[in-house]
């Protein structure tokens, strides 16, 4: 696996490439939006699954989702009082979000801001990417960023010195590589459907019926 500064590892982003960086749940195999195809590829993964597209902040996100001025105000409501976190929102998608985040062509797209201070700071840099857990289709996914290099040794991710300073600025903890990155939890999965919120998949956040103005099923 390539481990490189940050500034490489934003320029191997806009240069079509795979990388690796963790999460608050577990580390993301990650593609700018264009490039999402590859994520495909590298995972062996069944077109039918869409990837999620993991940004910075919603404002960051919204180019890529469409809905009236009240859809976008539930939708604002709801991150604001989950995000950053481990929810993911699926909503009806823009013309702008590329065929590679969603082969099947559902007119949805996941979104999520995570609740991990480097992911965020490298996502403020980079641009919302196309993400999906780090393992091979079928397999459970991989906590640790060293069992990420054994299984993706084509995958950039940052070298020691840089996660050190980044998480040194951030005043945050830097784990050990060989050690999990994240709490290894899925996030909750919810999607927008006729003005109320639908369960697709529980996870780390917990919902409250009609929260927020709307049902979740």
């Amino acid at each position: 696996m390539p481990q490189v500064s940050l500034l490489e590892l934003v320029e191997a982003v806009r240069a079509g490439e795979l990388v690796s960086f963790p999460t608050d749940t577990v580390p993301a195999l990650a593609a700018r939006p264009e490039a999402g195809d590859r994520i495909y590829t590298a995972k062996d993964r069944s077109p039918d699954k869409p990837l999620i597209l993991m940004g910075a902040s919603l404002d960051d996100l919204r180019p890529y989702i469409d809905g009236s001025d009240a859809d976008l105000a539930q939708w604002s409501a709801i991150a604001a009082q989950h995000w950053p976190g481990a929810l993911t929102l699926v909503l009806p998608a823009s013309d702008r979000l590329p065929p590679a985040i969603n082969p099947q062509n559902t007119g949805t797209v996941g979104l999520r801001v995570p609740d991990h201070a480097l992911a965020r700071h490298l996502l403020a840099r980079t641009g919302p990417l196309a993400t999906t857990s780090a393992n091979r289709s079928g397999e459970p996914p991989l906590e640790t960023m060293t069992a990420i290099e054994a299984s993706f040794p084509q995958v950039f991710t940052l070298g020691e010195t840089a996660r050190a300073e980044i998480y040194a600025l951030l005043n945050a903890a830097d784990p050990p590589p060989d050690q999990p990155q994240g709490s290894g939890l899925p996030s909750t999965v919810v999607r927008w459907r006729a003005g109320g919120w639908e369960m697709l998949r529980s996870g780390m956040v917990f919902l409250a019926q009609g929260e927020p103005e709307g049902e979740t099923a």
